[in-house]
C-alpha cells in the first residue's frame, strides 16, 4: 500500500508540473498551497469558513489556502480513497469518532509537537482526549454538540410540570413521569428519533454511570453491561412499551422527521442535538413556542458523551507547520465563536465559550452553553472494531429492544457476548 501511495504521489506531482497547476507543494512562484477540505454544509457555516479562509489568504500571501467542499455523507470512504491514492487534502475536517482507523493507519499527523501552546491550553483536556489515539493527538476538536430536549413550551406550562434547568435538571425517573403526564388524547409526551440508536443511548448513558466499554491494564477493551448501562435504554423501552408515553413510529426516524409532529402538537418533547435549533427557527409555524431543556441527569449529573468535529493534518502533507499555523488562526477565540454560531453548536475553546453571544436566552444558547462543562468523550470512539459492533450487533439489538421484540436479558447477551467476539478480532 505504501508503494502504491508513493507512486500515486509521484504521478500527481508530475501531472501538476505538466499542466502548470499548483499541487499541495510550492507553485512556480514559491508560494505554499494548502488544500482545506471542509464539511460545513449550512449556509451560515459555509460562509463563515470561506470568510476565514479569505482573511487568511489576504494576510498570508506566501501560504495560500484553497477551500474544498466535502460532504458528511461520504467523508469516510472519500478520505480513505484519497489517503490510499496519495491525494488527501492537507487540512481535514471530520468528527472525532471517525478518526481512529485513520490515526492507527498512519494517515494523520501526530500534532503534539506542532500545536502552539495557546491552542493546547485553550481547549480542555477532556476534549483533547476525543482526538487522542494511543500516544498521539490526531485532530483538534473545535465544535461540539450536546443533546437537549426541545419542548413545546405551551404544552409544558399547561401540564404544571416543573421546568428543568441546568442547575436543577430532571432525573431519568422524573423525566419518565413527566412524559407520562404529558401523554393522552392522541398526544405523546416524547418522540425518540432513534434511526441511529447507538450514539444516543451510549452518550446519554454516561449521565447514569454507563460505560459499557472497559479498558484493562494492558489496553484490551471488553464490554460489560452494568446497572448504569441499563438506565437510558430501560427508560426508552418503558416509555414506548409500558407507559405508551413515547411514540413507537418515530423509533426508526431521524431528528428532522419528528419536527412536523412537534410543531403539530403530536409530541410534547423531542430529544435532539443542539444544532437542530436552526431548523426549528426556520421551519416552526408562526406562534409556535418552544424552549431548550437540558437532557435528564443521572448518578453522574448532566454528563454526556460527544464526538466533536475536528481538524486534522494529513501525514503526507509536506507543509505540516504551515497547516497548523492556519489552524491556529482559524481557531482563534473570535473565529471559534463565528464557526459555532454558523453551525448552531458550541466551541470547545474556553475563551470562546465565554463570549456573551453564546449566553443569551434567545434560541436556548445559554442552556446549551451551560452544558459544555459536562461533555466528555463518547464512550467508544477510540475502540477498534466499534463501527462493526455498532452496525452488526448494537443497532439491531437496540432497535428490537426499543420496539419490545426482545427483553433486557437478550439485549445484554447480544451487546456483551456478540460484541466481545467482534472486538476480540481487532485486539489479537
Amino acid at each position: 500500500m505504501r508503494r502504491a501511495r508513493d507512486l500515486a504521489a509521484v504521478g500527481a506531482v508530475l501531472a501538476s508540473l505538466l499542466t502548470g497547476c499548483a499541487g499541495d507543494g510550492p507553485d512556480l512562484g514559491g508560494k505554499v498551497r494548502l488544500r482545506f477540505q471542509s464539511l460545513a454544509w449550512q449556509k451560515e457555516s459555509v460562509d463563515a469558513n470561506k470568510a476565514l479562509v479569505k482573511e487568511w489568504n489576504a494576510t498570508h500571501p506566501d501560504v495560500q489556502v484553497e477551500y474544498v467542499q466535502g460532504s458528511w455523507d461520504s467523508v469516510h470512504d472519500q478520505l480513505l480513497t484519497s489517503f490510499e491514492g496519495g491525494e488527501a487534502p492537507d487540512i481535514i475536517h471530520d468528527a472525532s469518532d471517525d478518526l481512529a482507523d485513520f490515526a492507527y493507519g498512519g494517515y494523520l499527523a501526530d500534532l503534539r509537537g506542532l500545536l502552539p501552546e495557546r491552542l493546547k491550553s485553550d481547549i480542555p483536556q477532556h476534549s483533547w482526549e476525543t482526538a487522542t489515539f494511543g500516544d498521539g493527538v490526531y485532530g483538534v476538536p473545535f465544535l461540539q454538540e450536546p443533546r437537549v430536549l426541545i419542548a413545546d413550551a405551551k404544552a409544558l406550562r399547561a401540564s404544571g410540570a416543573r421546568i428543568p434547568t441546568p442547575e436543577k435538571p430532571w432525573s431519568w425517573a422524573e423525566f419518565r413521569q413527566i412524559t407520562e403526564k404529558l401523554s393522552g388524547r392522541g398526544k405523546y409526551g416524547v418522540a425518540w428519533p432513534l434511526k441511529d440508536p447507538v450514539s444516543a443511548t451510549l452518550n446519554l448513558g454516561l449521565s447514569a454511570g454507563g460505560q459499557l466499554f472497559h479498558r484493562d491494564g494492558d489496553g484490551k477493551v471488553t464490554i460489560r453491561f452494568a446497572e448504569g448501562d441499563a438506565v437510558v435504554p430501560g427508560t426508552i423501552h418503558d416509555q414506548v412499551n409500558t407507559d405508551e408515553s413515547a411514540s413507537r413510529t418515530t423509533l426508526g426516524s431521524g431528528g428532522s422527521d419528528t419536527l412536523p409532529g412537534l410543531f403539530g402538537g403530536k409530541y410534547a418533547m423531542v430529544p435532539l442535538g443542539f444544532s437542530y435549533r436552526q431548523q426549528i427557527v426556520q421551519q416552526a409555524p408562526e406562534g409556535f413556542e418552544w424552549q431548550v431543556l437540558p437532557a435528564p441527569a443521572g448518578r453522574d449529573g448532566l454528563t454526556q458523551g460527544v464526538s466533536p468535529q475536528t481538524l486534522s493534518v494529513a501525514q503526507d502533507s509536506p507543509h505540516k507547520e504551515e497547516a497548523v499555523a492556519f489552524l491556529d488562526f482559524f481557531l482563534q477565540p473570535r473565529n471559534m465563536v463565528k464557526l459555532a454560531q454558523g453551525d448552531w453548536m458550541l466551541p470547545t475553546g474556553t475563551q470562546a465559550l465565554k463570549d456573551p453571544a453564546l449566553h443569551t436566552a434567545e434560541n436556548g444558547w445559554a442552556t446549551g452553553t451551560a452544558l459544555a462543562r459536562h461533555l466528555r468523550p463518547a464512550p467508544a470512539q477510540s475502540v477498534r472494531g466499534y463501527p462493526e459492533w455498532k452496525d452488526k450487533v448494537a443497532t439491531p439489538a437496540l432497535q428490537e429492544f426499543y420496539s419490545g421484540a426482545i427483553g433486557r436479558g437478550e439485549l445484554e447477551k447480544r451487546l456483551v457476548e456478540d460484541g466481545n467476539r467482534v472486538l476480540a478480532r481487532y485486539q489479537r
